[in-house]
């Protein structure tokens, strides 16, 4: 899918409040920009926003940090961030590969994965987000007990990842070929992919791993 640039939109996210600044300073201090010692959980690829400000709104005991690498989609993101009196969400321009420049062993509590990029073609399988590169970094930022959730539409990219989590010598807590018609439906929030693709009658694979 083409990215529609927003013309302005790189100075207004660089600009906007809740946009954290040099998150590298931050490693192992999280917990600072919320002003508490409540968990801490992350969406990478975090889209227009729709899933994770639901979240923060439904879970104000929860802190969440959004990353998003595009400008344009992540300054949809932002709109969304005021429209809500909360105070347990904040957005980073970041790219994940470099992850672990900015967090801590066990300072996360949770990641979320929705709807990443397949990356179809075989050279670009490391630049995937469930792929066994990042399983390796996720274990280094995930608590003991941490998890990661991820749903996609894709059946190629879900098979791939099934692969990878048992490669990686991750555990499943949860898998679903069907996420709308399983015993996992009940409170799960959707994204604006996942709107789109279910009103499509496509089904939504999920899955849920630990270490």
């Amino acid at each position: 899918m083409r990215l529609r640039n927003i013309k302005g939109s790189r100075e207004a996210v660089a600009n906007d409040i809740y946009v954290i600044k040099e998150p590298e300073k931050l490693k192992g201090n999280w917990k600072s920009i919320f002003g508490n010692d409540n968990p801490i959980h992350l969406e990478i690829g975090t889209g227009k926003g729709k899933f994770i400000t639901e979240m923060a709104l439904q879970n104000p005991d929860i802190n969440y940090l959004g990353i998003e690498k595009y400008s344009s989609v992540l300054f949809r993101a932002l709109e969304k961030r005021r429209e809500v009196e909360i105070n347990n969400l904040y957005y980073l321009r970041f790219d994940a590969v470099y992850l672990l420049d900015i967090f801590a062993e066990n300072e996360i509590e949770r990641i979320y994965l929705n709807f990443s990029d397949p990356w179809p073609k075989e050279r670009h399988a490391k630049r995937r987000l469930t792929s066994r590169n990042f399983l390796n970094m996720y274990d280094k930022c995930l608590k003991k007990d941490g998890e990661v959730i991820f749903k996609t539409d894709n059946k190629d990219l879900f098979e791939f990842s099934l692969n990878e989590v048992k490669e990686a010598g991750w555990k499943f807590k949860a898998v679903t070929y069907d996420l709308h018609n399983s015993e996992f439906a009940k409170g799960n929030i959707m994204t604006e992919y996942e709107e789109k693709f279910v009103s499509q009658g496509k089904p939504i694979y999920m899955m849920k791993i630990c270490r």
